[in-house]
């Protein structure tokens, strides 16, 4: 079965069902199926798209999103979602990488196209509308390669969800790449993450699982739809379950967000440590209609964890991932103890490791790289066999995560392999230090880099951000972390930022700190 035949099965099984909410509106399962359908003909008949060809999706999170990725799929394409935050320079790298001829954008974003079609003029443009296509005319420029599908429900011929799947495909479709997944790109050009349909619907499976998800559940969508955290555990997750989705229009302001949230009764929050934290100190009705929230795209502090959950009484599950594993690897158990500070155990089907630099095996307490085998492994990465062959050793997933496993089998994340500093040569590891500045009052953000030293080879540099009126005593917040940790780890210099730069899915962009830290 590949990810278009699951998505059948679910409109099959539960067609009048509602599939997602989006502010005041409700699209049910045959309703988005229709429109799978749409753009599916669309991308065949007007487009040409062959199989196997790759198509960009380039949206922000909006209902459309969903029948233009199954769309996609069930033409027998690869999807290639971009991240609706790059600049047309960026997108443009990623569209000549991919040899992406077809995306699919909407009015907003294509205001960008001029731009992209100067760097590849071949390329076409699929545009998403909320309103009748014929409104789609905003400019004077050619549109006669512009097609447009419309988010509000019409009467489009019933077709058995099974039957009207148009791709020809291979006797094993499941092995074949489904989507195109760009890496954040934070340490130089991305990279594009080969997921198959096997892939993505074995870390579904995983994920239904370890956090029990069930047909009632809805799941809240924060997050931006195009990064593979929420492409599986936001979409793919709900929609192949029977769920539904609870599609959050925009995270500002916060009080909102969380209003859409609470009004549709949703039940699972995906999210990432500052929404959480946010919502520690919001003014909100208990008790929550969650049950459960997830914790992803970056570490959770543990005062974060031990704070949400005295006030909301709520599972708050820390996990990791990683693109290049469809992404979900751990996660603390639901039932069984959640460890603060551990990304948890493996999840169903899905092996870790913590190996040391030729490949050998470390024992409970060993720091070392984390490595990851299963199912969920990427094919590889697009077009660059070498840079493949740099991550995978001996049939593992070297994911550059530096940890350890404790004696329950819990994993730990120390820092990125990269981002380690050495101190006369001895290993700091950043995560450890954030730990503990976040335990300072006033903290709201920290993060720590190294900075080149003559004499020490480094020393670790700290960034913080303030929570609103907080004061900084710069010699007090040192003496609190000299107390705590060793001398060579305390920062030589903290540095206060009005907040710290990130990545649109919340990690923070050392690469941007390092820079500060050397001008």
């Amino acid at each position: 079965m590949n990810l278009a035949e699951a998505f059948g099965e679910s409109v099959r099984k539960h067609a009048e069902k509602i599939a997602l909410f989006w502010g005041e509106r409700e699209f049910s399962y045959s309703e988005l199926w229709e429109q799978t359908l749409v753009v599916s003909e669309q991308l065949l008949k007007d487009f040409g798209v062959k199989h196997g060809d790759r198509v960009g999706l380039w949206l922000k999170n909006c209902p459309e999103f969903v029948p233009s990725f199954f769309g996609i799929i069930s033409a027998g394409a690869v999807v290639v979602p971009i991240n609706n935050f790059l600049k047309p320079d960026e997108v443009s790298y990623i569209v000549a990488d991919a040899g992406i001829e077809v995306l699919i954008t909407d009015q907003e974003l294509s205001k960008y196209l001029p731009a992209l079609i100067e760097k590849k003029p071949r390329l076409r443009s699929f545009i998403t509308a909320s309103e009748d296509a014929s409104k789609n005319r905003r400019d004077g420029r050619d549109r006669r390669d512009e097609r447009a599908i419309c988010a509000t429900p019409q009467a489009y011929p019933h077709a058995d969800p099974i039957v009207a799947l148009r791709p020809t495909l291979d006797p094993r479709p499941s092995a074949e790449l489904a989507v195109l997944i760009y890496t954040s790109g934070t340490t130089g050009r991305p990279k594009g993450a080969m997921l198959s349909h096997a892939n993505l619907l074995s870390n579904v499976e995983s994920c239904r699982h370890v956090l029990k998800t069930v047909e009632a559940d809805r799941l809240a969508v924060l997050l931006p739809l195009f990064h593979s955290y929420m492409l599986t555990v936001g979409l793919l997750l709900p929609l192949l379950v029977g769920g539904s989705i609870v599609l959050v229009k925009s995270l500002h302001p916060l009080a909102k967000a969380l209003q859409e949230i609470l009004a549709r009764r949703a039940t699972v929050l995906p999210g990432i440590p500052q929404f959480f934290r946010a919502m520690i100190g919001a003014p909100l009705p208990l008790p929550l209609p969650l049950r459960l929230c997830v914790s992803g795209a970056a570490p959770l502090p543990a005062q974060v964890l031990s704070e949400f959950e005295a006030k909301f009484h709520i599972p708050l599950i820390e996990g990791y991932g990683l693109s290049e594993a469809s992404p979900v690897v751990t996660k603390n158990p639901l039932d069984g103890r959640r460890k603060a500070g551990s990304i948890g155990l493996p999840i169903p089907n899905v092996e870790v490791s913590i190996q040391d630099d030729s490949g050998r095996e470390l024992g409970a307490g060993a720091t070392g790289e984390l490595c990851v085998r299963g199912p969920n492994v990427m094919l590889g990465y697009w077009n660059r066999p070498e840079e493949t062959a740099k991550v995978m050793r001996n049939g593992w997933l070297v994911t550059g995560d530096i940890g350890h496993r404790d004696a329950d089998g819990y994993y730990y994340i120390t820092d990125r392999k990269k981002d380690m500093l050495l101190v006369n040569g001895i290993n700091v590891y950043p995560r450890e230090i954030e730990e503990v500045l976040y335990r300072f009052p006033g903290i709201k953000e920290a993060a720590v880099i190294g900075k080149p030293d003559p004499r020490k080879g480094e020393q670790p540099v700290a960034f913080v951000a303030l929570e609103n009126g907080a004061p900084l005593d710069e010699k007090a917040l040192l003496d609190f972390v000299r107390e705590k940790l060793a001398d060579y780890k305390v920062p030589r210099k903290v540095v206060v930022l009005p907040a710290l730069p990130r990545t649109a899915t919340g990690k923070v962009l050392k690469t941007e700190l390092r820079t500060m830290a050397t001008a």
